[in-house]
């Protein structure tokens, strides 16, 4: 899961996985896969690099148990 904040300043853990797309125009707007949008305070590229960030924990994780 990844930490997103909402525009009021409430914190959040979003899955990745139901990332549709991520827009700055000029909000964030994060868009899921269920079509709900989701308005936040962090830039698009700072959510590329999270999920990134997620799914190499991921990786990693399993190349430790084999």
């Amino acid at each position: 899961m990844i930490e997103l904040t909402s525009l009021n300043g409430s914190r959040f853990y979003l899955n990745p996985d139901l990332i549709y797309r991520v827009e700055q125009v000029p909000d964030t707007t994060v868009t899921l896969t269920t079509g709900k949008v989701l308005v936040v305070k962090e830039k698009a590229i700072q959510i590329r690099q999270l999920i990134i960030d997620y799914r190499h924990q991921i990786l990693v994780g399993i190349q430790r148990r084999v």
